[in-house]
């Protein structure tokens, strides 16, 4: 995720409960009433919060940690694709489950990423934009733009080894690099104006993944898992995911260096960014506007 920071939500709870205790004559004892109060859902200006926090650390951290994450993050959403392409490779060519099973591959690289706080550039897309939103200064807006440059570039680097070694060493057996080579295929065979509408879809997914880990403390492992089969059950285009698999492509002769930069990674980074940032970011900082404004009334 946004990482390093998931200890913010003890510091982003409301300081009042009393919206959240139940009422006096409710029948319940002191325990079974301080359960019912921390079962009550956050609101979402205090999800909000949660990540705003989240980003505001990220966009603090130096461009040494910044680069060494994302470049491992890199060679992690490789994995997404190796193990889509091992399942395709292993699994009955005419059966008509198949498909759905082998996507479900493609969230392997995503969990080792999330699960092992890995700098991922479309979780920072969400995370360091909300800062820039609610400060409204140059500074900020500077150290998103560094974050960003600094974090895809290091994925891209990220992904340029995972394709490089699997391109180049016998890493990966007969079938299962034919299995790559499918999957590659399938994802260049959408145009640049396909490539930029799925990439708004997965967009708004890994954002809306940012938001729903950043409101529950457990089950990351079925979340991330769901949304990110989601994305590639729905054929949306990933620019870190995708990068692997068109790097992988150009190494191994399937496709130029000119498609895979104007065919896929333009329009693929252009979908993301918009549907992340655009669309997710600024309608679920409409939805707490007035509550936190309300909030800083009060408290001044």
């Amino acid at each position: 995720m946004a990482n390093g920071s998931r200890g913010d939500k003890a510091e982003s709870k409301p300081e009042s409960k009393a919206e959240a205790t139940p009422a006096p004559g409710s029948g319940l004892s002191r325990k079974e009433r301080q359960q019912a109060r921390e079962a009550v859902k956050q609101r979402p200006a205090v999800v909000y919060e949660i990540i705003r926090l989240q980003g505001e650390n990220e966009l603090r951290r130096p461009i040494s940690a910044l680069w060494w994450s994302g470049v491992a993050a890199g060679i992690s959403i490789g994995f997404s694709f190796l193990t889509e392409a091992a399942l395709i490779a292993h699994l009955p060519s005419d059966a008509a489950w198949a498909p759905l099973v082998a996507k479900l591959g493609y969230a392997v690289g995503f969990l080792i990423v999330i699960l092992g706080h890995q700098q991922l550039f479309t979780e920072n897309v969400l995370t360091a934009v909300l800062p820039v939103m609610a400060r409204r200064t140059g500074y900020w807006l500077v150290q998103m733009l560094r974050l960003w440059g600094v974090v895809l570039a290091a994925n891209v680097a990220g992904c340029f080894i995972f394709a490089l070694a699997f391109a180049t060493l016998p890493l990966a057996d007969y079938k299962t690099a034919v299995g790559m080579s499918h999957v590659v295929q399938t994802l260049m065979a959408n145009s640049p104006e396909e490539m930029f509408a799925k990439g708004i879809g997965a967009g708004w997914l890994i954002a809306a993944l940012v938001w729903i880990l950043s409101s529950t403390q457990s089950a990351a492992f079925p979340i991330v898992t769901l949304i990110t089969y989601l994305i590639a059950l729905f054929g949306f285009t990933h620019i870190v995911a995708g990068s692997a698999e068109a790097m992988y492509g150009v190494l191994t002769g399937m496709i130029g260096v000119g498609k895979a930069a104007f065919g896929f990674f333009i329009p693929t980074l252009a979908g993301n960014v918009f549907g992340g940032t655009v669309l997710f970011s600024v309608l679920s900082y409409a939805q707490v506007r007035e509550e936190i404004f309300e909030i800083d009334r009060e408290d001044g």
